[in-house]
């Protein structure tokens, strides 16, 4: 089941990874609301970190790519190691390729530029935690690398869509779920799940990552 049509039942319980104060204190305000996050421990290095995933348990970890004393990427293979394993999310000012596929080849499920907006942030925490991916604009755009980024097929398809189609795939690429896409275009969840299924079928194409993928091929995300 896709992380969009879940409810949100239990706290996610967060374990941030940075080794500036500053980012750490930020990323701790915009999951500060206890309804649905919890900011379990903090730590800015890598020893640290794996040391607090066995001792915490955290549902989700926040991880930095540049640390003091470990390789970011070091630091995800080690926690992706361990059993329970958490997800990883990577929060980096890094958004080139090479950065966005290694950190996939570590473990990570998600991948978010330290410019991301809180609503992503929270976002995407939800999506890796529920067992899904979630890439920034950003870091999607360069993991697909331009390949078929523009071509005749997506475009053509991308036609046959309705203005309200279109808005809710750029959306749904983006990695927002069913409800925060119902809140933000005055809709219904329940319209929202009927144009998912429309497009699914108008642009043959299976689950979350192909209508992401076909969003970024026909250029529909905003740079």
């Amino acid at each position: 089941m896709s992380p969009e049509s879940k409810e949100w039942s239990a706290v996610i319980r967060v374990l941030i990874v940075d080794d500036h104060a500053v980012v750490r204190e930020g990323i701790r305000q915009v999951l500060s609301d206890p309804g649905d996050f919890e900011v379990v421990g903090e730590a800015s290095g890598g020893k640290d970190a794996i040391s607090l995933v066995g001792s915490l348990r955290p549902d989700v970890v926040v991880l930095d790519l540049s640390m003091p004393d470990m390789n970011g990427l070091e630091v995800a293979r080690n926690i992706r190691s361990l059993d329970p394993a958490p997800s990883i999310l990577i929060l980096s000012i890094h958004d080139h390729s090479e950065y966005v596929r290694r950190s996939i080849e570590a473990g990570a499920q998600g991948y978010l530029r330290k410019d991301s907006s809180p609503r992503e942030l929270r976002s995407a925490i939800r999506a890796v935690h529920e067992g899904g991916t979630f890439f920034g604009a950003h870091a999607a755009r360069h993991l697909i690398g331009g390949a078929g980024r523009g071509s005749v097929e997506p475009q053509e398809k991308g036609d046959t869509l309705t203005r309200r189609e279109r808005g809710v795939l750029v959306e749904i690429a983006r990695g927002f779920t069913n409800k925060e896409i119902a809140a933000t275009l005055g809709v219904s969840v329940r319209t929202v799940e009927s144009h998912r299924e429309s497009l699914l079928r108008k642009l043959d194409v299976r689950g979350t990552a192909g209508l992401t993928r076909f969003a970024i091929a026909a250029g529909l995300l905003p740079p």
